[in-house]
C-alpha cells in the first residue's frame, strides 16, 4: 500500500481537455442484484517450482448493479488440495492496489507447512484491471521513464513540471478508460472475490491478504461477513486513513526506515567506509541526491529515481546490502554503475509496472475523496517534508493524479465488524508502508480478531518470510482456527528476525543482475512489490 487519507474539501480542479468518466455509484451494499458466475474450468499450467499449478478464469459484471450487462474477465491460479481433509479455498492477494496474485498462490502453497497447504485449494487472482485479467489498464505507458523532474519542488518550474505530469496521467486515464474507471475500486474488487467464491462452489472462503490485500479483506468481511471462514491479514492498512492520510503517515514511517538504513551502514563502516555517524551518512546521501539532480547517473538515475531506488529498502531490509554498496561506490569511488544497476533491479518500471500503477491510481482515486485544491497538498507535504524529507514529495507526486481524477469519488467503507469468526492479524511495529497503528485500529474494529506483533520488525509482509514464531501462529490458525488470546494491545509478540549482514564480497553484489537468491523473505517481497 502506498499511502492514504480521507480528505475533505476544496474547490474542484477542472482538467482542460480531459474526458470525465461518467460516475456510476459502486454500491457498498451486498444486496444488489445477485450474479451467479459459471463454474471455473481449470487447466494445467504447472511449472518446475509448482508442478500441480492450474489456471482458469471467471467472467464477472463490470457493474454489479447490472449483472446481465458487460462482462470482464478475472485470471485465476490454483494449487489444489491433496489431503483427505479439505478446508475449502484459500484466496490470497499481495496488495497494491494493482498487484498480481497469480504467482502468490504457488508461493503460499509451497511456503506453508505441507500438511497445512494440502488441506486448501490455494487460489491467486488478478483483480479487475490487473495483469492477465481483461481489460488490463495502462493509462500512459512509460509514465515513469527516466529522468523525471526532481520530486522536491524547490522552484516553480519543478512544481509545474510535476503538476503537468500528474494532470496528464489523470487525463489520459479519463480518455482511454472512461467506460471502465467508475468500476475500478475496492468495493467492486471485493464483489469479484465473492464471485470467485461462487465460481468454485464454496459456501465460504478463507482469505490471506498482505498490505492493500488486508483492506480488501476488511471490506470483504464487511460486505459478506457470513461468507468468511478464516481471515488472515498481514501488514495492515489503517481504514481510518484511506487514502490521503495513510499516505501522509507512510512518509514519516519511511523516513524512519531510511534513517534505520543509515544507522545500519554506520555499524559496518569497515565495509562501506561512509562513516560511523548515521546523521553524517544521511547528509552524504542527500548530497548524492543533489549531485544526481544535476548529473543523472548513466543518464537514468536522477534525484527522483534515487528515491525510487532506495524506497524498497523501507519495505525489506534484505535489500540494504545492495543499496549500501551502490551508495558507497558512488561516494567513495565515484563509480555510478552499481547505482544504475540498483535502479534497474529495484525501481525501473516495465509494462507490468505501468499496469500496476494505473490500477493503483484508479482504485485509490475512486475509493474516497482526495483534496481537489492543490494548495492543500502543498501545505500538507511541505509540513511533512520539514520533518521527514526522504519520501514526502516523491509520494505526493505518486498520488497527485488523484487531485485531478476524472471520476467522482465513493465514500469510505466502515469496516467495523462483530459478525466474524476469529480473525488473525500480523503487524510489525516499524513497518513503513502500513504503519503499526493500522494493525491496532483493525484489531479494535474487528471484534473477534487477535493481533500478533513482530516487535522491532520493520519489514512489510512478515509471515512466510523467515520468522518461525510468526509462522507458527499462522499454521496453527489455518490448521484448526486457533488464535492466541492475550491482554493489552497485542495477543502475542514475536521478536524480529535479525538484520542482514554485508555481502561477503562487494564485487559479487555490485555486479549481480538481480539480488542474490535468498531465503523466502526475498521471494515474498519480490511478489509483494513496492508502493503496494
Amino acid at each position: 500500500m502506498r499511502r492514504s487519507a480521507a480528505v475533505l474539501c476544496g474547490t474542484a480542479v477542472v482538467l482542460a481537455g480531459s474526458v470525465t468518466a461518467v460516475p456510476a455509484e459502486a454500491s457498498t451494499s451486498s444486496s444488489a442484484p445477485s450474479f451467479q458466475p459459471a463454474k471455473v474450468t481449470w487447466k494445467k499450467c504447472g511449472t518446475d517450482d509448482s508442478p500441480t499449478l492450474q489456471c482458469g478464469s471467471v467472467k464477472v459484471p463490470l457493474d454489479y448493479a447490472k449483472p446481465q450487462g458487460r462482462k470482464i474477465t478475472l485470471a485465476l491460479t490454483r494449487v489444489p488440495h491433496t489431503a483427505t481433509k479439505f478446508q475449502g479455498p484459500l484466496l490470497v492477494n499481495p496488495g497494491g492496489p494493482g498487484g498480481s496474485g497469480l504467482s502468490l498462490a504457488p508461493f503460499v502453497a509451497s511456503s506453508l507447512p505441507k500438511a497445512v497447504a494440502a488441506q486448501y485449494d490455494v487460489i491467486g487472482f488478478d483483480p479487475r484491471g490487473v495483469g492477465e485479467s481483461k481489460p488490463a489498464l495502462d493509462c500512459k505507458p512509460g509514465y515513469f521513464n527516466p529522468v523525471r523532474p526532481a520530486s522536491v519542488p524547490t522552484s516553480p518550474a519543478i512544481e509545474k513540471a510535476n503538476l503537468e505530469r500528474a494532470k496528464s496521467f489523470a487525463a489520459a486515464c479519463g480518455r482511454k478508460y472512461a467506460d471502465v474507471l467508475p468500476y475500478i475500486n475496492t468495493v467492486s474488487a471485493v464483489k469479484d472475490m465473492d464471485s470467485i467464491r461462487k465460481s468454485v462452489g464454496a459456501k465460504k472462503i478463507n482469505y490471506f491478504g498482505y498490505s492493500y490485500g488486508t483492506y480488501l479483506g476488511q471490506v470483504y468481511a464487511k460486505l459478506f461477513p457470513h461468507q468468511v471462514r478464516r481471515l488472515v491479514l498481514d501488514s495492515i492498512v489503517d481504514p481510518d486513513g484511506v487514502w490521503y492520510d495513510d499516505n501522509i503517515g507512510q512518509d514519516y514511517a519511511f523516513d524512519a526506515r531510511h534513517k534505520a538504513l543509515m544507522a545500519w551502514i554506520a555499524k559496518y563502516d569497515s565495509t562501506y567506509r561512509l562513516g560511523t555517524d548515521p546523521a553524517k551518512i544521511e547528509a552524504k546521501w542527500y548530497a548524492m541526491q543533489a549531485a544526481l539532480a544535476k548529473s543523472p547517473a548513466g543518464g537514468k538515475v536522477g534525484a527522483a529515481e534515487l528515491e525510487d531506488t532506495f524506497l524498497p529498502g523501507g519495505y525489506y531490509n534484505g535489500y540494504w546490502p545492495y543499496l549500501a554498496q551502490a551508495f558507497a561506490a558512488y561516494v567513495n569511488d565515484h563509480n555510478s554503475a552499481p547505482l544504475v544497476t540498483a535502479y534497474q533491479n529495484f525501481a525501473a518500471i516495465d509494462a507490468s509496472g505501468d499496469n500496476g500503477y494505473s490500477v493503483y491510481a484508479a482504485v485509490q482515486c475512486r475509493d474516497v475523496s482526495w483534496p481537489r485544491d492543490w494548495k492543500q497538498w502543498e501545505k500538507d507535504n511541505w509540513a511533512v517534508y520539514a520533518k521527514a524529507p526522504f519520501n514526502a514529495w516523491n509520494n505526493a507526486w505518486y498520488n497527485a493524479p488523484c487531485a485531478f481524477w476524472p471520476t467522482k469519488s465513493l465514500k469510505p467503507v466502515n469496516v467495523a465488524n462483530s459478525k466474524l469468526p476469529p480473525v488473525l492479524l500480523f503487524q510489525a511495529t516499524n513497518d513503513a508502508a502500513t504503519p503499526y497503528q493500522g494493525g491496532v485500529t483493525v484489531h479494535r474494529l474487528l471484534k473477534h480478531s487477535s493481533l500478533v506483533v513482530e516487535q522491532g520488525g520493520g519489514n512489510h509482509g512478515i509471515t512466510l518470510s523467515g520468522n518461525a514464531c510468526l509462522d507458527k501462529y499462522l499454521a496453527k490458525y489455518l490448521t484448526d482456527g486457533t488464535v492466541p488470546r492475550g491482554h493489552g494491545t497485542a495477543d502475542a509478540v514475536c521478536q524480529k528476525t535479525a538484520d542482514p549482514k554485508p555481502q561477503a564480497t562487494a564485487k559479487s553484489a555490485l555486479t549481480a543482475q538481480q539480488p542474490a537468491a535468498g531465503p523466502r523473505g526475498e521471494a515474498l517481497h519480490g511478489l509483494l512489490g513496492f508502493r503496494g
